[in-house]
């Protein structure tokens, strides 16, 4: 394992030693639990929003039009940035 300090607000640090005595369990461990969970989610997020993108444009344009419909949009960006 690799050492690492975080900070930690009063109430994370209260809720953290309080799961502790009930799970018994070290903060230590409660924490890398929590990572892992953050990082299999976050994982699992970014996979799921892929599988649902494939094939959003296949009824949208054809291929020939996408660099024209790209140019659109890049154009709206400018000019909304430009008002702001």
């Amino acid at each position: 394992m690799v050492r690492t300090q975080i900070y930690l607000n009063e109430r994370q640090k209260s809720a953290l030693d309080k799961l502790s005595v009930e799970r018994g369990a070290s903060v230590s461990d409660l924490i890398r639990q929590a990572v892992d969970h953050f990082i299999a989610k976050a994982s699992t997020d970014f996979e799921e929003a892929l599988e649902q993108s494939f094939g959003i444009w296949k009824s949208k344009h054809r291929a020939g039009e996408s660099s024209e419909y790209v140019r659109k949009l890049r154009s709206e960006w400018k000019e909304r940035d430009r008002r702001s």
